[in-house]
């Protein structure tokens, strides 16, 4: 199949299968492998081939260089039948619908999709290609209501979401497959990280381009929910790399993906409009009916094992990733940027 990789330069020609590969992480994935020398495949459902002006932005730029097949996480046929013909060395399973708030509106779709196709996938690989690598997106949702602080491999899940529960019972998937078929396969417990391609959906850019758009004179308000919620936020093309790790790896295993560092919301907007020369308190609303029914207060990770067992850690700082993101937004507004501060 292919030689150990510790880290270094690549070992001939491999090929990866990436699903959610038009989403921000799938798009830094693609481009890492391809960076790596890999045979780069992802799996897109088929409108996003009759739409890609929209939907393929995120990986317009290499879109000649990788393969796209057409197909659902919603039939396991059509996963079993992309298996079979791509028949990759890695599969990166990243698709999933992923905005927490929205899985409090259809918490069925969130939880059929979500956990069914993780299991068509781990099922496909199984049958089709058993000597894949596996890697699964886990998420920092699954600790939800935390019971120790800093949550690490350890720490007991409590989701307080559909999503967050779709992600616990796609990390027991993987998990049984490792156990009961000997599959490679690995599970990253991913806490926040975000970047210019993050959606707009997702507060951390809401907030970024909110402040463009107010910086514009597009807007005199941003709303938002509960500001005292605290995330661990890092950038995610660092975090797709500790996915690569993960499958260097002689054996499977499950990984937290953190920086070890909590702000709160409040903290990301005020860091968001200073940067722009604006102060947060003459723009930012808060509106209840942005909470959500059951709030995760806070979260924070422990990377001890990525960084002793994969030689993993993060290198972006929180001020420099709020930077990034407002950067990438005011250049989109139009206007010209000099951040406020040390920038």
């Amino acid at each position: 199949m292919f030689g150990k990789d510790r880290f270094g330069e690549t070992m001939g020609k491999r090929k990866a299968l990436i699903t959610g590969i038009t989403g921000q992480d799938g798009s830094y994935l693609a481009e890492l492998l391809l960076g790596k020398g890999y045979e780069v495949h992802g799996l897109v459902r088929r409108v996003a081939l009759e739409d890609p002006s929209h939907r393929l932005r995120r990986i317009a730029e290499i879109r000649d260089a990788i393969t796209l097949h057409a197909g659902s996480l919603e039939s396991f046929p059509s996963i079993y039948q992309i298996v079979r013909r791509v028949e990759p060395d890695e599969c990166y399973h990243l698709a999933a619908q992923s905005f927490v708030s929205y899985s409090f509106d259809d918490e069925f779709s969130t939880l059929n999709t979500n956990i069914n196709g993780t299991h068509y996938m781990l099922a496909a690989i199984h049958e089709a290609a058993p000597r894949c690598r596996f890697y699964f997106a886990g998420s920092s949702e699954m600790f939800g209501k935390v019971e120790e602080t800093p949550q690490n491999e350890r720490t007991r899940f409590h989701p307080r979401s559909a999503y967050g529960i779709s992600k616990v019972a796609g990390f027991d998937l993987t998990r049984n497959y490792r156990e009961a078929y000997g599959l490679h396969a690995s599970v990253g417990i991913l806490f926040n990280h975000e970047s210019a391609r993050r959606g707009y959906e997702f507060v951390t850019r809401k907030i970024t381009s909110g402040v463009a758009a107010i910086a514009a004179g597009a807007r005199s308000e941003l709303r938002l929910g509960n500001l005292e919620a605290r995330r661990d936020w890092g950038h995610a093309p660092e975090y797709v790399e500790a996915m690569w790790r993960m499958l260097q790896q002689d054996a499977p295993d499950d990984y937290v993906v953190a920086t070890g560092e909590t702000h709160s919301v409040r903290e990301f907007a005020e860091t968001a409009f200073g940067l722009a020369g604006l102060d947060y308190r003459d723009y930012v609303a808060t509106d209840p009916q942005l909470h959500r029914p059951a709030e995760v207060d806070l979260l924070i990770g422990d990377p001890a094992k990525a960084r002793v067992v994969l030689k993993w850690e993060p290198r972006t700082q929180f001020q420099e990733l709020v930077h990034m993101m407002l950067e990438a937004d005011m250049k989109a507004a139009g206007l010209s940027y000099k951040a406020a501060g040390r920038f």
